[in-house]
């Protein structure tokens, strides 16, 4: 197989997982963002997990909600705890990996809150852990899994299990449905702080108008 044959494969079988999303998953996504941008409208902040891409994943999305994803609007809470290395290396020395989040959870997430936990394989026990800690405090859980995904989607309230098995898939197929998520949102917040109501797309606001981040 050549490069440009071995390229083809590669963009054929993200499109074939994007093709199912769209067709089979969509509303799922949308439950999943009309849930977090409730937590967000009434004072709460969106928590997010991860290991390795997970966690370039969770810091990601928490940046489109504190930035801003295409419009211009309020900054919406939201925090990746995998971003501070020492409080992840004294939980880690101190009492375990495995609660390097949960630890965090403890501390941080209240009721009114969102915890994300991101795994392409379901089982990533940090996470695990993690998701059980903000159960027992009553936040609202969100998993981003591969297929099948247990038992970490299973544990959730929401879940999103991209219909693959093969990790770089599912690493692309979870930021394009973060990127949807994170649309539905914005253009809510947006759309009531500004009273535009009329449902336009994203061209007719003011966020396309802005200069593209570098």
């Amino acid at each position: 197989m050549t490069d440009i044959e071995l390229l083809k494969v590669s963009l054929k079988n993200s499109m074939e997982v994007y093709r199912t999303v769209m067709e089979k998953q969509a509303e799922g996504i949308v439950q999943i963002a009309t849930k977090l941008g409730d937590i967000l409208e009434n004072g709460g902040t969106v928590y997010l997990c991860g290991n390795g891409g997970s966690a370039a994943d969770a810091q990601h999305v928490a940046a489109e909600f504190v930035g801003r994803f295409l419009r211009e609007r309020r900054a919406l809470p939201a925090q990746a705890l995998t971003v501070n290395t020492s409080i992840i290396t004294a939980i880690g020395n101190d009492y375990d990996f495995s609660q390097v989040f949960s630890r965090q959870v403890k501390a941080m997430v209240t009721p009114k809150d969102a915890l994300v936990g991101i795994s392409t394989s379901g089982k990533s026990g940090n996470v695990i852990e993690a998701i059980k800690e903000a159960k027992s405090i009553g936040a609202l859980t969100v998993a981003f899994t591969g297929f099948p995904g247990e038992p970490l989607a299973g544990m959730s309230d929401f879940s999103f299990r991209a219909p693959t098995q093969e990790t770089p898939r599912i690493q692309e197929v979870h930021i394009a449905a973060w990127h949807g998520v994170c649309d539905i949102i914005e253009r809510r917040v947006h759309e009531k702080e500004t009273g535009n109501l009329s449902g336009q797309g994203r061209g007719h606001h003011r966020g396309s108008q802005l200069p593209l981040a570098s």
